[in-house]
């Protein structure tokens, strides 16, 4: 596996490292090892999968409050997304920053996320699933979002939503106004 820095620090892009023949390919996906000498958490407690049937469908931007910050390692198993990660962390210099990803079945990627990130994606053909190793398990009290329209993130979206949970719609806006001197929307990779 190769580990990418990304604009975000902590955020890892996770490229496989395949074997091939004539069958196909082998890759190693996760490594405790591995992931440990790149300096990445290894304590992962519960795996989910989320299946999308509509394409431009949003979920997110999701995180959970400390102590209970989610690690969380994610990758696309079918389809494409655009995967989003936002720094919500006060004090780093990149405090609202975000950068996006294109994850995808085909690319085989993967996205590291440290605490003290929020995380959403939004699906670019029908029929996706992603598939989410997380290091602590989900407390519904401790769950908390931003809108994925907050005109402080300016996300710069692929696609129009076509689908989106209430619960994500009403997200609050970022309620610092002198946040949007941190916007600084970075490349999609």
């Amino acid at each position: 596996m190769f580990f990418v820095e990304t604009r975000l620090e902590g955020v890892r892009l996770i490229e496989l490292e395949p074997r091939t023949d004539e069958r196909g390919f082998f890759a190693r996906t996760w490594c405790r090892e591995e992931f440990g000498v790149a300096g990445l958490d290894t304590n992962l407690a519960q795996q989910s999968l989320s299946h999308t049937r509509i394409r431009g469908t949003m979920r997110g931007l999701h995180c959970q409050r400390p102590p209970l910050e989610e690690i969380k390692l994610v990758r696309c198993v079918r389809g494409a997304i655009f995967d989003v990660v936002v720094d919500i962390r006060p004090h780093s210099p990149t405090y609202l920053h975000w950068q996006g990803f294109d994850l995808s079945a085909n690319n085989h990627r993967a996205i590291y996320i440290p605490g003290g990130f929020a995380h959403g994606f939004q699906t670019l053909v029908d029929e996706t699933d992603v598939l989410y190793d997380i290091s602590v398990p989900y407390v519904a009290e401790a769950a908390e979002g931003y809108r994925f329209d907050d005109a402080c993130l300016a996300i710069d979206w692929p696609l129009p939503v076509t689908i989106i949970s209430d619960r994500d719609r009403s997200w609050p806006l970022i309620p610092n106004p002198h946040a949007d001197r941190h916007r600084h929307p970075t490349d999609r990779v």
